[in-house]
């Protein structure tokens, strides 16, 4: 039975799609909004997908209800463009990474989900063109809560109807690229490992003191001990 729920969270972390999401974004947010600004201005890292949108749509004057109203128009028009940004070509997993989700894939005391502010269908093209879906069965997703904060206990949940073991505390394991990934697991006790594979500069992540800290996925040893509990003292 695993005795570890590990939780990845994808953009930065797992894959980056060099800018396949924000194009695809964009475009959509200019058609159903009439959307005008300038998106480079926002740091969308470790934000939901709808929390991303609030954002700049309330910077811009619309109300929740006017936001909240066209949201599934803005998913359809995103999801459309995503689908054909986020090819192979364009969307790579980050180094480490491949070999790190193969081992803990094979390991009878790990359970592997993800835990990401991508709606779960944005989620899933994006592992498809990186051919990384197929190590994980369910997480909890920003189409879930526009909380981040909410979804570590959606994805223990969902492990539990999986694998019947009810994980909690340091058992829990979030591996993300951002504050936000840090922060969501605090509440709960969880094994927080932050990676400066993304855009949040390695300082930044220090001074939210996750349990451990890499400078990239190529330190397989170091990580597999540290979401396994073999190196509390990092």
């Amino acid at each position: 039975m695993p005795c570890r729920l590990v939780l990845f969270d994808i953009d930065g972390t797992l894959i980056t799609d060099r800018g396949a999401a924000r194009e695809a974004y964009d475009t959509a947010i200019r058609e159903v909004y009439g959307y005008s600004g300038d998106l480079h201005r926002y740091d969308f890292s470790g934000r939901t997908d709808p929390q991303i949108t609030h954002m700049v749509l309330g910077a811009a004057g619309l109300s929740d209800d006017e936001i909240d109203a066209c949201l599934p128009r803005l998913w359809e028009i995103y999801l459309a463009n995503l689908a054909r940004n986020a090819t192979p070509e364009r969307v790579q997993t980050l180094p480490g990474i491949a070999d790190l989700v193969d081992e803990l894939s094979g390991r009878s005391d790990v359970l592997l989900a993800l835990l990401t502010g991508n709606i779960e269908p944005g989620a899933r093209l994006k592992l498809a063109a990186a051919d990384l879906n197929r190590y994980f069965s369910f997480g909890a997703f920003g189409s879930d809560s526009p909380r981040r904060e909410d979804l570590p206990p959606i994805a223990v949940e969902r492990a539990s109807a999986f694998d019947r073991h009810r994980f909690s505390g340091r058992d829990v394991v979030i591996i993300g690229d951002t504050i936000y990934d840090i922060r969501c697991g605090n509440p709960y006790g969880a094994t927080t490992i932050a990676i400066a594979s993304g855009k949040t500069a390695a300082d930044t992540l220090l001074a939210e003191n996750p349990h451990h800290f890499f400078s990239s996925a190529a330190d397989r040893g170091g990580l597999l001990a540290a979401i396994l509990g073999h190196d509390e003292s990092s």
